[in-house]
This record gives C-alpha cells, sequence and structure tokens, in this order.
C-alpha cells in the first residue's frame, strides 16, 4: 500500500492545513507502519508557471520537435501523474488563499491535466480511489457571515478531484483558523476552535477510513 501526500501552504510551521493533514496521515499510517508515502510539496517547492503551458503545447509536437522547456513540462505531467496512478491513497492540503484556489494546487493540477492520461475525454483512470482534502479558511464564510459564498476554491477543488477526476473524495473543512493568533479576529476564537475540534474529529474518522 501506498500514500500520496499533496501540501499547498507556504507555511511549514505553523500551517494549519499540513497539522489537519498530519492526523490524517498518522491514522493511514497506524493501519500501514511499513507502507510508503510519497511527497509532493507544492507550496514550497513551487512550479513555475510556465510549466503547464509547455506541458500543455507539447501534446501537439512530436517528441524530436519539442524544446527543452517543453520536454521537461511534459516529463512533470508524467511524473505527477504516474505519482497519483501508483497510489492507493490520496491525500490533499489545500488552504484558501484570497478567496480561491491555491496557485500552487492550480499549477499542479492544471500540468497533470496536460499528461494525455487526465486530459478531457480521457478515461478517469483515478475513479473510485479514496483520497481526503484538508481545506482550511482562516475566516468564515459560512451561510449568513458578511462573506459567505466567498470561497471560490473548495466548489473547485471538489469538481476537479470529485467530478472530473472520479476520486471517492472525503473533504474536512476548518474556519476561522486565523482567529487565535490575529487581535482584531479574538471574538471568534471559541467559534474557531469548535471548527478546529470537528475537523480533527473527521480528519481521523476519514484517515482510519483510507
Amino acid at each position: 500500500m501506498s500514500l500520496f501526500r499533496l501540501d499547498a501552504s507556504i507555511r511549514v510551521d505553523g500551517s494549519h492545513s499540513r497539522a489537519i493533514a498530519d492526523i490524517v496521515e498518522s491514522e493511514w499510517r497506524a493501519a500501514h507502519p511499513d507502507d510508503r508515502v510519497v511527497r509532493r510539496d507544492v507550496g514550497t517547492a513551487v512550479i513555475p508557471a510556465t510549466t503547464w503551458a509547455d506541458a500543455a503545447t507539447a501534446r501537439y509536437l512530436p517528441p524530436a520537435d519539442r524544446s527543452p522547456a517543453q520536454r521537461a513540462a511534459a516529463g512533470l505531467a508524467t511524473r505527477f501523474t504516474d505519482e497519483l496512478i501508483d497510489a492507493d491513497a490520496l491525500l490533499f492540503a489545500v488552504p484558501l488563499y484570497n478567496y480561491g484556489v491555491s496557485q500552487h494546487f492550480k499549477a499542479w493540477v492544471d500540468v497533470v491535466v496536460a499528461d494525455p492520461r487526465m486530459g478531457a475525454g480521457a478515461e478517469p483512470i483515478l475513479a473510485g480511489k479514496p483520497a481526503v482534502l484538508v481545506t482550511v479558511r482562516g475566516g468564515g464564510y459560512g451561510s449568513g457571515t458578511p462573506r459567505a459564498g466567498w470561497d471560490h476554491a473548495t466548489p473547485w477543488m471538489r469538481r476537479i478531484l470529485g467530478d472530473l477526476w472520479q476520486l471517492d473524495l472525503k473533504v474536512v473543512e476548518a474556519e476561522l483558523t486565523l482567529a487565535a493568533e490575529t487581535p482584531a479576529m479574538a471574538a471568534f476564537a471559541a467559534l474557531g476552535a469548535t471548527s478546529r475540534a470537528r475537523a480533527e474529529e473527521l480528519a481521523r474518522a476519514h484517515g482510519r477510513a483510507l
């Protein structure tokens, strides 16, 4: 058995998405102590913005006609896709940044989709594979809040991972993660702690299910 884990937070120390994903991984490891975890950290090892264009255009050229950049990008698309195919379970830890999906995660998805096995019209080769998405939001975006509907990342990630790739997806969400460390949000610290506790409980359950 093997677990593929992707982290997209630009923080390591103090990262809420990493901390909750650690719980998922810990539960998985408890059942698979001798098995392999393959890591892809796109938050600290950033994929250059030009990679997707090079990988996408490489698909329409014979290998001999590709530029060095196109060959390298196509190789990355192959490697990223192989990591997903080879894993038995998948774990994604992606925070909300500026009301949208992390550019680091989006760049990775774009490169993966540039692989012919993952592009439009391809058979969904990951269908049914168990996966957990951990996503955290520094503020509150629930129904009735001033910024309800401003989270444009989680629906998109569900669309890609659940609908397009057809993973057997479970989602762990935590809100108000900045309340405990932001003086202006001190009034929401208790709500943030409650959301975090619920997320950790879900993380344990979904980690065991993986």
